[in-house]
């Protein structure tokens, strides 16, 4: 139970902190919309990889792989 809450503040975080980077790189460089466009997939990717790799750790702790 503890692990899915420290994945749970980890993965927020990160995707804040992601999403502040893809600001700061590209801000000011497009438009609003397409910076929110960027913003979202890039926070989609990392929610994804995220996701994975918490998966996997879970399941190697439970011995099936």
């Amino acid at each position: 139970m503890i692990e899915i809450l420290i994945y749970g503040f980890i993965a927020v975080s990160s995707m804040v902190l992601w999403s502040y980077v893809v600001h700061m790189m590209i801000g000011g460089l497009v438009s609003e919309e397409t910076e929110y466009l960027v913003m979202g997939i890039a926070v989609a990717i990392g929610v994804i990889v995220i996701s994975a790799m918490a998966r996997d750790v879970i399941q190697r702790r439970r011995g099936r792989k």
